[in-house]
């Protein structure tokens, strides 16, 4: 069993004798998300650290598009709980990196893949990808590399 996978049962037993409403809900969804990604496919499968922390960017993404449509829906208190979830939730992610840090990373891979133009930027995602792996949105990482073979 992952040790992210660990960590996040054990706080929610925290969460659950503080009487942490949100922090206890936030947490037993994000526990049944990966219980379903175990089990799905053909063989019952444990995740690693690694697909854990993919599967909490993925659910962090969607607190965050359902907190901006409940702002535009005109219901702010909808949209001020999922921006809690948000933020439960990231607290098992990697620390986001610093803009320095992103053109640092983009700039060493163009220069290991050689790429020259925008057609080779799939190439630099490609390498780069594993390298940020939940440590920055892939909008903001695919702006630096359009910005950098542009």
């Amino acid at each position: 069993m992952s040790e992210l996978k660990d960590r996040i049962k054990s706080d929610l037993t925290t969460a659950m004798k503080a009487r942490d409403k949100v922090r206890t809900a936030t947490l037993r969804m994000v526990l049944a998300s990966i219980a379903t990604e175990e089990s799905s496919g053909s063989s019952r499968s444990v995740l690693s650290d690694e697909e854990v922390t993919r599967l909490l960017v993925r659910e962090t993404k969607k607190r965050r598009e359902a907190a901006e449509a409940f702002d535009a829906g005109g219901r702010p208190d909808d949209a001020a709980n999922e921006r809690a979830e948000s933020e439960v939730i990231s607290d098992y992610l990697p620390q986001p990196l610093t803009d320095a840090e992103l053109t640092e990373l983009v700039e060493a891979a163009i220069a290991e893949t050689g790429a020259s133009g925008m057609k080779e930027m799939g190439k630099v995602m490609k390498v780069l990808n594993p390298r940020i792996a939940g440590r920055a949105d892939g909008a903001r990482v695919a702006a630096e590399v359009k910005g950098q073979l542009g």
